[in-house]
């Protein structure tokens, strides 16, 4: 079923501008499920492809990034994406409390908003106790906000008169996912700035996720009383802290920065990284109930909340550049 998908959600991506293969797969895996066409035989394939695939696309992605190539930004585009990405993602999830929603749904929202949309959301998911249907709320949000930048965003800076290289940095450092900043960038003439600055954001997927990751398994070991056995450890090793596929996403990016892997290589990584991406999101789409996802309006609102923050700071972080 998901090699069926993939290619489907290419061609949707590649006729229909700022629609990421990811978001077909996640938007096909949802209207597949609601159709009741997901049968119980199907879902131990499903989540494979949802935990494994997803990370193998991961470290995949890290390829994609070279270190030079991002500190060529300079110091101010990426103190742009610091604090814009920083700020969304630690004032996210009190918002979301107060907004009463789960610590897993904000979590990730604030992940997918301050990050790279559905793919950080995947890998965040992967790696806390967050559920299924908490992460078919983030997605949501991440695929509905940052479609509507692909209009919004370019009426608003031609609104404000912002010059071609500021817009470049506000495009990479507030819009959600790659394909959505590459449709902004192509349509105004900022395609490398602006993809360069988002490329920027994705190398902190890595950090956070691990930091999450630690911060949140000390506050399980807090919450433990002392001589007994973390849930679900009986019998098993401790995972590690930073997860496995986070460090093989930074080996990635090392070797990518290195310079030394062949052109042949380099060309061919993100077409490859797409196909297992949209495989996973799709599986991970399959298990989203439309008629729950259409009753959260507090996810909305938080996913509102959060895009007008990374917007409004990115843009007065924007507007301070000489």
């Amino acid at each position: 079923m998901c090699a069926l998908a993939v290619p489907v959600s290419l061609l949707i991506s590649r006729f229909v501008p700022g629609v990421g293969a990811a978001t077909a797969a996640v938007a096909l895996g949802t209207a597949l499920a609601s159709t009741g066409a997901v049968r119980a035989p199907l879902r131990p394939g499903l989540a494979f492809v949802s935990k494994r695939v997803l990370r193998a696309a991961v470290v995949l992605l890290g390829l994609q990034i070279a270190v030079p190539q991002v500190l060529a930004l300079g110091w101010r585009s990426l103190a742009v994406v610091a604090v814009s990405t920083g700020l969304t993602f630690v004032l996210t999830p009190p918002a979301g409390r107060r907004l009463g929603l789960s610590p897993g749904t904000s979590l990730l929202v604030a992940t997918g908003v301050s990050i790279c949309g559905a793919s950080a959301i995947a890998a965040m998911h992967d790696s806390t106790d967050s559920t299924d249907d908490e992460a078919a709320g983030a997605i949501a949000v991440v695929v509905l906000y940052g479609s509507a930048a692909i209009v919004v965003l370019p009426l608003l800076a031609s609104w404000l008169g912002l010059p071609p290289d500021r817009l470049g940095v506000w495009t990479g450092a507030a819009v959600h996912e790659v394909a959505q900043v590459a449709a902004i960038g192509a349509a105004t003439g900022v395609l490398a700035t602006a993809v360069t600055v988002k490329l920027a954001r994705v190398v902190l997927l890595a950090p956070i996720v691990a930091v999450t990751t630690s911060l949140r398994r000390l506050d399980g070991a807090r919450e433990t009383p002392a001589g007994t056995a973390p849930s679900g450890s009986a019998g098993a090793g401790r995972p590690p802290i930073v997860p496995l596929f986070v460090a093989g996403f930074l080996a990635a990016v090392a070797v990518r920065s290195t310079g030394l892997l062949p052109t042949a290589v380099t060309d061919s990584v993100p077409a490859l990284t797409n196909a297992l991406l949209a495989a996973a999101l799709f599986a991970l789409g399959t298990g989203i109930d439309l008629r729950k996802l259409l009753r959260r309006g507090r996810v909305m609102a938080l996913g509102a909340i959060s895009t007008g923050l990374i917007a409004a700071t990115s843009l007065a972080a924007v507007s301070l550049l000489g």
